[in-house]
């Protein structure tokens, strides 16, 4: 593998001394770029963009092209593991991810099964190899997968909810039942972001998007623990490095404490908690990813700009930021509303590290 010439997002994930803050956005290839319109019209759909390791390599390039990121992240799913279970999944225009078989009870679950990550989710491995070694050690290239709990969302919903009544029925009536489903996605988890690792993946972000949802003894049981358990089985060193583990939950900004004890490197922070109060209550345990609203873009450059510069003073000097926005860009943002972005945090950020 190709030596890595900037490799300060890893040095920052580590807590490490760095010349200025790192930069990459959640969701940085996608439908803001007319780049990856144009690419995904190509593909034919949105799972046949991702099961094609060289048009996923070409839109997750294209930001790079653009702007100064500092990471790559591979052009995936977060339902890849519950669609290799075989659940019948398919996109549907303005309604988003369809299970036809949802996951609704014991016999349900019993049939779940971890994929094996050759067959079934080779495509993601072999689009992580082709990528990196298409980087050519321009920057490190982030692995990711959706949380148990997020994942067991969509599974036992069917789709996308805004109640979360059937997973909830589920949690509070069957609690065995979800325990079960939870188990299987963990291990599937633990061994799909490892194959990453190996084919090339230099850090990990686990996405847990509605973990938010769930009351805080609710969180500790059936997302966080589960998250836990990841972070326990996963390869932290790789071609002679350590590979930095994100854990991110959104809406989880109460719960700081009990996710840096985990043993993850560091914290996604969505915008709802200022940074500031998020160093403080996490001290030197873990470095923190975030937390610019990604509304922001908005805004006009001027005011992308400021909002930049008040989120690194509130940081303040040192190493162990990571800067990004609070959740993934929105599609209707002006690509050069996104450079304003990532230019101010390369432009201001260095007198942070002197």
């Amino acid at each position: 593998m190709a030596e890595l010439q900037n490799d300060r997002f890893l040095r920052a994930l580590l807590r490490e001394p760095v010349d200025r803050t790192p930069v990459w956005m959640m969701r940085q290839a996608g439908r803001y770029l007319p780049e990856y319109r144009a690419t995904r019209a190509q593909a034919g759909s949105f799972m046949d963009l991702c099961r094609n390791a060289e048009l996923a390599c070409e839109v997750t390039l294209q930001p790079l092209e653009r702007f100064p990121l500092d990471a790559a992240i591979l052009f995936s799913d977060i339902l890849t593991i519950p669609d290799a279970m075989g659940l019948g999944l398919r996109f549907e225009t303005g309604e988003g991810p369809v299970f036809d078989k949802p996951v609704r009870s014991m016999a349900d679950a019993k049939k779940l099964y971890v994929p094996d990550m050759g067959s079934d989710l080779g495509y993601v491995m072999n689009a992580v190899s082709t990528i990196r070694k298409n980087l050519n050690g321009r920057v490190p290239l982030i692995g990711f997968s959706g949380s148990p709990w997020t994942l067991a969302t969509y599974m036992v919903e069917g789709g996308s909810s805004k109640t979360f009544s059937k997973i909830k029925a589920m949690m509070y009536d069957e609690p065995a039942t979800l325990h079960h489903i939870l188990d299987v996605l963990a291990e599937s988890v633990i061994q799909y972001l490892n194959a990453q690792i190996e084919a090339g993946a230099q850090a990990v972000q686990i996405f847990d998007t509605w973990g938010g949802v769930l009351t805080p003894r609710d969180y500790k049981e059936f997302s966080l623990q589960y998250m836990h358990k990841i972070v326990d089985g996963l390869k932290r060193e790789n071609e002679g490095r350590k590979v930095p583990v994100i854990l991110f939950t959104k809406g989880g900004g109460q719960w700081l404490e009990d996710m840096a004890a985990t043993g993850c490197d560091a914290l996604g922070l969505d915008w709802t908690t200022d940074i500031d109060v998020a160093r403080e209550r996490v001290g030197d345990k873990v470095a923190i990813q975030g937390n610019m609203d990604p509304s922001m873009l908005y805004a006009s450059p001027e005011r992308i700009r400021a909002e930049v510069g008040f989120i690194l003073e509130k940081y303040g000097k040192g190493s162990g930021h990571v800067f990004n926005l609070g959740h993934g860009i929105h599609p209707e943002v002006k690509p050069e509303h996104a450079e304003a972005f990532i230019k101010a945090v390369v432009e201001l950020s260095p007198q942070y590290h002197k």
